[in-house]
């Protein structure tokens, strides 16, 4: 009976509804004004006003008044973004993100808003704030935001307090995401206020006062928590292999180190005692606190970050979970260090591991029959590799055999390309063009001379230092943040095995197939295989004798120029141009006018007025679109030159 009853009180709870617009109310007023009078003081000798102090410092004395421990919680996260710094592009890249597919209510697209519109215009957005010094990006997750009547006109109510507290009008746009288990709202705000100078915003509101806003507007609008709901929350906390709330308070009450049980019976711990108690025999089990004696506990210094490391991991196990839709696989996170370890597979699934810092990650189904967890550095998007493609993932920490290669090479500290060409051919090996060879060290050279590192004293000469594969390494730490990620192809092995042009899986029947293991892909990878040799047979580039496959010579040259030919076909008939062919070490010049992708990689469409041609394309050229540009052709790699300067080179 007395189970009924609290199960109906809790079901029966009245929930006030949404607040009713404020408007400008006197509190209102009066911290508008006290802002703008602190900020109206401001720094000297040209700085922006408010740069003593900034925005909200005053406001930020009072957010918190109303708040208590039966009020909703909520987490704020801010990033503040130098655009110089973040790029051209920077504001752009990241509202098409927030706004992606899947993270509306029903999976749709997320949809932009701002103050007076639920159809935000974001390229007019990011028009306003092109010439903006900085731009504020927070995150708003307020407890139980999925019973929030309207998530968008909570966020509109907040940014209108925001803009009572720091005087001034914003400019922003919003997304609300639902893809995750607590639903929550992106914001992008102009760093400019409403007289057009710099908005500065004191570091008390960013770290507290525009929480303290979110929490309080969370409890008007959803009423204080219970204490059944208080209870509840806590005693999830106590199993929980994550830094939680209950920690915080065991971090608060400890006293050089220690914590004593007998505090609490305090009035203020006294209806958490039992679960403080549970939470540390739980870390004791975990070896993260030890009992030095009856009720005097010492919680271990790493107890904070090792908890943290494990909630992230747990956070990990679950996305991989969700990502292998069941599928039987051993997860594997993937360690950049790990003796050189190089991860070959599909994409399974991508995403954002932290959507304040746009850093990503890929889910690979990997060839050794695991699925991996791949941290992506902060200058690579997930978009830039399709669900399905196959790539190859390793530690960018790896000493690059190019540079080892290179560094050997070299006589009295000069490289020579006609001098490696050489060697190269009387070490040929099947499946690995000579002058391929040389031209992707011709590649790594061109990115380490734009780095300052190597020079190019001519044509096919080069002065290399003689630490270079120190150096090489040192840049590529730098640059690629511990792991590189290299696309071997956008389409899936299904389609690769049925398509004209030089294919990932043809690669891998050149070199014999052997790596791959008896579960999950690696199968799936041996049964495209066998498929690939038979769609081979049937065009005359291949013989099966008996189990053997024997393949046509010059096999990847041949896919290519097919499948180059019949997509230069299609696009003379579409443009009406003439197709012209590229000779090996021909220099072309052209406008680049697109790009197309094919089978065999990625290619550019390079317009000279008479006719056009397809050049290997590569991603320094993707800022030069509708541009005169020029490109020189070596056994499948490509030198670019833009305006004026020679030897872009990738």
């Amino acid at each position: 009976m007395s189970r009924r009853s609290n199960d109906d009180a809790d079901r029966f709870r009245l929930r006030p509804g949404a607040p009713k617009q404020r408007g400008d109310a006197f509190v209102s007023k009066v911290l508008r004004q006290a802002s703008k009078a602190a900020n109206a003081t401001g720094g000297k000798r040209g700085k922006a006003p408010g740069s003593r102090l900034g925005r909200g410092h005053v406001a930020a004395r009072f957010t918190g008044q109303s708040l208590s421990a039966t009020s909703r919680r909520a987490t704020v996260k801010v990033r503040l973004v130098y655009l110089k710094q973040a790029g051209a592009r920077s504001t752009i890249t990241h509202l098409r993100y927030i706004e992606r597919e899947g993270v509306g209510r029903d999976g749709e697209p997320g949809q932009a808003y701002s103050t007076t519109t639920d159809d935000a215009d974001l390229a007019a957005f990011e028009e306003r704030g092109r010439e903006d010094r900085h731009q504020f990006r927070f995150i708003v997750s307020p407890e139980d935001a999925a019973e929030l009547e309207d998530l968008r006109r909570y966020t509109r109510d907040l940014m209108t307090r925001m803009e009572a507290d720091l005087g001034t009008k914003l400019d922003w746009v919003a997304v609300d995401h639902w893809n995750t288990d607590n639903p929550h709202t992106h914001v992008v705000l102009r760093g400019k206020d409403d007289t057009g100078k710099d908005l500065i915003i004191s570091q008390e509101y960013i770290t507290r006062g525009m929480r303290e806003r979110a929490a309080e507007l969370a409890t008007e609008w959803l009423g204080p928590r219970t204490e059944l709901e208080i209870q509840r929350s806590m005693a999830r906390e106590v199993e929980q292999e994550r830094w939680t709330g209950l920690d915080r308070t065991l971090q608060r009450e400890a006293a050089d180190g220690l914590v004593h049980v007998e505090h609490f019976n305090e009035p203020r711990l006294q209806r958490q005692r039992l679960l403080l108690v549970g939470r540390l025999q739980r870390l004791q089990r975990m070896g993260l606190a030890s009992e030095s004696q009856p009720g005097v506990w010492a919680v271990h210094a790493d107890a904070e970050p090792t908890l943290r490391a494990m909630g992230e991991r747990g956070d990990i196990i679950r996305t991989m979970q969700r990502a292998m839709s069941g599928q039987p696989r051993e997860l594997a996170v993937f360690e950049p260090g790990e003796d050189g370890r190089t991860v070959i597979g599909r994409v399974a699934a991508k995403g954002l591991a932290d959507e304040l810092l746009d850093r990503g990650y890929l889910i690979i189904d990997g060839v050794d029959g695991k699925a991996h967890y791949v941290a992506l550095n902060a200058r690579d998007a997930p978009g830039n590799y399709p669900t399905g493609a196959v790539v190859e993932v390793h530690g960018s920490a790896e000493v690059r055999t190019a540079d080892r290669n290179i560094a050997a090479l070299a006589s009295d500290g000069l490289y020579r390309t006609d001098h490696h060409l050489a060697i190269a051919q009387g070490q040929a090996q099947a499946g690995r063009d000579p002058q391929e060879v040389v031209a992707a060290h011709v590649r790594r050279l061109e990115a380490l001379r734009r780095a300052g590192i190597v020079e190019r004293v001519a044509e096919g000469l080069w002065k290399v230092p003689d630490d270079l594969p120190a150096r090489g390494h040192q840049y590529d730490a730098q640059r690629l943040g511990g792991v590189a990620v290299e696309l071997k192809s956008h389409l899936p092995i299904e389609r690769q095995a049925h398509v004209i042009g030089a294919t990932w899986l043809d690669q891998q029947l050149i070199g014999g197939g052997k790596r791959f293991g008896d579960f999950g892909f690696g199968s799936e990878v041996k049964d495209a295989l066998q498929n690939r040799a038979d769609f081979l047979a049937k065009q005359g580039l291949a013989e099966r004798r008996g189990q053997r496959v024997i393949l046509a010579r010059n096999l990847l040259a041949t896919l290519r120029n097919r499948e180059l030919t019949q997509a230069a076909q299609d696009i003379a008939t579409e443009t009406g141009l003439e197709h012209r062919s590229v000779a090996d070490g021909q220099r072309v010049a052209g406008i680049y006018r697109r790009s197309i992708i094919l089978a065999s990689g990625r290619y550019a469409m390079l317009d000279d007025g008479i006719g056009f041609r397809l050049v290997p394309w590569r991603p320094v050229i993707e800022q030069r679109l509708g541009q005169q540009i020029a490109a020189t052709v070596r056994g499948g790699g490509v030198s670019w030159e833009i305006g004026r300067t020679k030897g872009i080179s990738v």
